[in-house]
């Protein structure tokens, strides 16, 4: 839904442009009369005193049918112009410009986003073959299938056959005039060398470790050789293995503790693998440590906007994401980025920081920070990320609630206020309607509540 207040008049060309750029986003509403910052109020609006007429016009100048109707509210009349989705592989221009919403702005569709529209119509990529005209040898001899069976939970077949028919039952592999074709998702998943395909040579997890802070000093960058599946056990030892750690005093001994717990480290290097966009080329999975955080990314700019990943889900690969579902790798219900949170909550981490890069995602989990020493962003980030949480699990943020989230004391609940106060300043969250009395026992909401 986009508010314009459009109090007098509404520029037709905005109005064509803003028609083409939801209808590309799935369809949605365009309100006229109605204030776009919140709280939301309707202040009525006189344009388009002719609906008729300009739904043809309309139709003229995009290309599809927009109902436009007019709604009289007690302050002021309402235009509501109701915009269809655009048909799957195709994406509306105006003018040859494609366009999408940003906040309150248009701007042109990038590339990654209009790949994976024209992509829609076309076979899954990870459907297709990566090899074909082998044997039943060659195919155990490329494909983990020990290791398929320990993930499945399922007992190794006697023969070779049995292993071949199991590959064939998950559409991993296929069997056609007497030879086998591996498709894409089969050696993605269970390759024991990636390197042995050639589309997907570069898809391999690749792992920098750096000596500092900065990109400047490389102490080692390796590529994991094995399928995302039956290799995903060695990715997380030699990523843990490569943390920086500090010693701790644990009940009187000392402790050697990681960088990164390596919960947040697993949820976001399963969600890399699952939600990375394949169309991209010459790209893969990085991890980067540094000595103060660890930096994971994936090809592909995401389907949800990054400050909605808590509550949010759309899986880009769905069957890579059932396939590692029940090898246990990765659960499938949205509960990855909740708990990524809510590891560093318990680990009173910084919030982690969740980026929509060029063609990339990227997901950013800081070592043990201080809060006197998190700047302002930081403690933001956090507080809306908290807010979130709790919201996700049907529980309010309050004062109180974030004082723990951020290990502090009662003492400290005016310094909190104010990075509640600098939340509600900046739109991440908004006060619980239902919350009266003093801010101090006030509840509040993500601003998408």
């Amino acid at each position: 839904m986009e508010f314009k207040e459009a109090r007098t008049q509404f520029d037709n060309k905005k109005l064509y442009e803003y028609c083409v750029a939801l209808a590309n986003e799935g369809g949605g509403h365009l309100l006229l009369g109605v204030t776009n910052k919140r709280p939301r109020k309707v202040v009525g609006s006189q344009a388009f005193n002719d609906p008729v007429a300009m739904a043809a016009k309309l139709f003229e100048m995009v290309g599809f049918r927009v109902d436009i109707e007019e709604v009289q509210h007690p302050d002021g009349r309402v235009v509501v112009f109701h915009i269809p989705s655009r048909p799957r592989g195709t994406a509306y221009h105006l003018d040859g410009k494609y366009q999408m919403r940003s906040g309150e702005e248009l701007q042109p569709m990038s590339e990654d986003q209009l790949r994976r529209i024209f992509a829609e119509g076309g076979p899954d990529w990870s459907q297709e073959y990566s090899k074909t005209g082998l044997d039943g040898q060659q195919v155990v001899e490329l494909l983990d299938t020990q290791a398929f069976f320990e993930l499945m939970r399922r007992p190794y077949p006697t023969d070779r056959a049995g292993v071949l028919s199991a590959l064939a039952d998950e559409r991993l592999i296929d069997m056609g005039n007497g030879s086998y074709s591996i498709r894409r998702i089969g050696a993605l998943l269970l390759a024991k060398r990636l390197s042995d395909f050639d589309d997907l040579a570069r898809k391999a997890l690749r792992l920098v470790v750096y000596n500092e802070n900065s990109k400047l000093d490389t102490r080692l960058d390796e590529t994991v050789a094995k399928g995302y599946a039956v290799g995903f056990q060695e990715i997380m030892r030699l990523i843990m293995g490569m943390l920086p750690q500090k010693e701790q005093i644990v009940d009187a001994l000392r402790k050697e503790v990681q960088l990164v717990p390596e919960a947040a480290i697993r949820e976001v290097v399963a969600n890399a693998m699952i939600h990375q966009d394949f169309s991209v080329k010459g790209a893969s999975i990085m991890v980067e440590v540094y000595t103060n955080r660890v930096e994971i990314s994936n090809p592909g700019e995401p389907l949800v906007p990054v400050e909605r990943f808590i509550d949010g889900y759309q899986s880009r690969n769905e069957r890579i994401a059932d396939v590692m579902r029940r090898m246990r790798i990765c659960e499938e219900k949205s509960s990855g980025i909740d708990r990524l949170v809510h590891t560093a909550e318990v680990h009173r981490l910084p919030a982690p920081v969740f980026r929509a890069d060029f063609k990339r995602t990227s997901v950013v989990i800081f070592g043990p920070r201080s809060f006197e020493d998190m700047d302002r962003a930081d403690r933001v980030r956090a507080c809306y990320q908290h807010c979130s949480l709790k919201w996700v699990m049907s529980e309010h943020m309050t004062n109180q609630t974030l004082r723990e989230r951020f290990s502090l004391p009662e003492a400290k609940a005016a310094t909190v206020s104010q990075v509640i106060a600098a939340a509600l300043e900046a739109g991440l969250i908004k006060l619980d309607e239902t919350s009266k009395g003093s801010r101090k026992f006030a509840r509040y909401q993500p601003f998408w509540a």
